[in-house]
């Protein structure tokens, strides 16, 4: 293989950019020439498609986002638009592409390697809801971005003794919530993985007040429901006086953390490897600190799941 390409998909992530240079540097170490695919899938079908060199990826292992850019593209789901894609990569010679991203993404490099075009998926979502690995680029530094943010509401509903209801990303996985919520010390932690009861919620509230307790942190994932409408259950049934906010895109951004810069550069450069050795169709990952790399199919028919655990752990820590 002479010539692969390397493209960014779906939600940006913290680490993407360490990545992609990972990516463009092992190539072009083993004299494999890269090509940086713009604006995801929609940009491989509109060729847009740039070669990258080494000083392409000079200072980007410290910048969020994505250099590449991204975009959701629901042409490339239908026949006609990977076969777009395709034509434009037979017009620049590549001959096997590195995908970073998250479901969709993966999907799209599925569709990929079974019309003759061997991709290799690496992991990209600050949702940390792909299977096959332990870790996703990106949470670690969104998981930071918000306990950063509970650290700092909890000294002023300390201050003004309220209840402060948080909402963080995460439409079918709670693992910002869960993880974000037990460094963070907080009350309840809401996730949609686990159905609440709001009377439950609220004895518990009660339960603290009645110690003497005269503030809390509730942390809820975007897929259990609103934030507003949680804190207004909240103040209906208690009059606890309570607030709410909303994290929302601030989580994507910021510089990654060492963790996901790390982990960018050993996935990035294992998916080259993975390549180079005429392998397509898998899908990168970390487990148990060592990489690992499955049929990218598997991937796609496993359920991300939740530690039930860490879970009962944050409910046992907050009595």
């Amino acid at each position: 293989m002479k010539k692969i390409g390397v493209l960014t998909s779906g939600g940006d992530a913290p680490g993407m950019n360490a990545a992609v240079r990972a990516v463009v540097r092992k190539a072009i170490y083993h004299e494999v020439e890269v090509f940086g695919i713009y604006h995801g899938y929609q940009g491989l079908m509109e060729g847009e498609i740039r070669p990258l060199e080494i000083g392409s990826v000079g200072d980007i292992i410290h910048r969020g986002g994505t250099i590449l850019h991204s975009a959701r593209c629901l042409e490339f789901k239908t026949e006609e638009g990977q076969l777009k894609g395709i034509e434009q990569l037979n017009k620049f010679g590549i001959e096997g592409l590195v995908i970073i991203g998250g479901d969709g993404s993966y999907r799209g490099a599925e569709a990929l390697t079974k019309r003759g075009y061997p991709c290799v998926g690496v992991p990209g979502t600050i949702d940390n809801d792909i299977p096959g690995t332990d870790f996703t680029i990106g949470f670690d530094t969104a998981l930071n971005t918000v306990i950063d943010a509970i650290d700092k509401i909890r000294d002023t509903a300390t201050s003004h003794e309220r209840t402060y209801v948080i909402e963080v990303m995460g439409r079918d996985a709670g693992d910002i919530a869960l993880w974000a919520g037990l460094a963070g010390g907080a009350e309840t932690i809401l996730t949609p993985e686990f159905k609440y009861d709001a009377d439950d919620l609220v004895t518990k509230l009660k339960r603290g007040h009645d110690r003497g307790k005269k503030h809390s942190i509730i942390v809820v994932a975007e897929g259990v429901g609103s934030a507003v409408d949680v804190a207004r259950q909240i103040e209906e049934l208690t009059e606890f006086e309570t607030r709410v906010t909303v994290l929302g895109h601030v989580q994507r951004g910021g510089s990654p953390s060492a963790s996901d810069r790390v982990l960018a550069s050993r996935l990035g450069a294992r998916a080259v490897e993975l390549l180079l050795e005429g392998k397509g169709g898998r899908a990168v990952g970390i487990e148990k600190n060592q990489l690992v790399d499955y049929d990218i199919v598997e991937v796609l028919e496993q359920k991300h799941t939740i530690d039930k655990k860490m879970f009962d752990l944050s409910a046992e820590l907050s009595i």
